[in-house]
């Protein structure tokens, strides 16, 4: 294969922008093709457009919906003809507050999309192709499912059942699969936005490295372990966070 073609072919999910996009716009560099998914079809349309349409395509739906995993599963098939890599990173963080607080419907909301959902796109995935041909899988979870986050405690709650469902995919899809998880800090989207809007000088004066994470950062994490690079590499969980957690340190 060229450099401009690596006839590998990635599933990603949520990938209409942010840290989705950032994981596409790396494996279309590296020449793989991609089916990106999201809620919005118009959102998911630009996002392939400037991928280049002869490189990406999209689909439509609810990360949560069987239906749509069905879908967007068979319509990789059917245009690109195999899905070696998937990418769970569709997820949503509707509360901030307390745990004593939490409405338990929207735990179980939270749960539904950011685990639920990543374990539907893996068992369909597994079944279309990966079982029998190999390929990878990586789970978008994030630092605040490795410690404890203080207001968003159902999200990550949700991350670390994340960091356990790669364990446990990891034990069972071997070795044809190899299957590892991402744990960002706060990365620049707008999915993070309340995190460090007005404060964002602020908000990376805390981090070592001096800024915050940008999705590219997070692409280039994926498509390492997507690679031929990681190849020992399964069950792992490659927290990304701009050295944030060596504040924990004493002195």
């Amino acid at each position: 294969m060229t450099a401009q073609d690596s006839g590998k072919v990635a599933l990603i999910t949520g990938a209409s922008r942010g840290i989705g996009y950032g994981i596409a716009e790396a494996f279309v560099a590296r020449g793989d093709r991609v089916c990106i998914t999201g809620r919005n079809e118009e959102a998911l349309k630009a996002a392939v457009e400037k991928l280049g349409a002869d490189r990406a395509i999209g689909v439509a739906g609810k990360a949560h919906d069987e239906g749509h995993q069905a879908a967007a599963v068979a319509r990789v098939m059917e245009v690109f003809g195999r899905v070696d890599h998937l990418v769970n990173n569709a997820g949503t963080n509707p509360v901030f507050g307390p745990m004593a607080e939490l409405d338990l419907n929207v735990a179980r909301k939270v749960y539904e999309t950011n685990v639920i959902s990543a374990l539907g796109f893996a068992q369909q995935t597994w079944r279309a192709w990966q079982k029998d041909n190999g390929g990878a899988i990586v789970n978008i979870a994030s630092v605040a499912g490795v410690s404890a986050s203080p207001f968003i405690g159902a999200y990550g709650m949700s991350k670390a059942a994340m960091v356990n469902l790669t364990l446990q995919l990891a034990h069972e899809f071997a070795p044809a699969v190899r299957v590892n998880a991402i744990a960002p800090a706060v990365v620049k989207t707008k999915f993070a936005q309340a995190l460090y809007e007005g404060r964002e000088e602020e908000a990376a004066a805390a981090y070592p490295l001096g800024r915050l994470g940008v999705p590219a950062d997070i692409g280039g994490a994926a498509a390492f372990l997507t690679s031929d690079q990681s190849g020992w590499v399964t069950g792992q969980t490659l927290v990304v966070d701009g050295g944030i957690f060596l504040n924990a340190g004493v002195g």
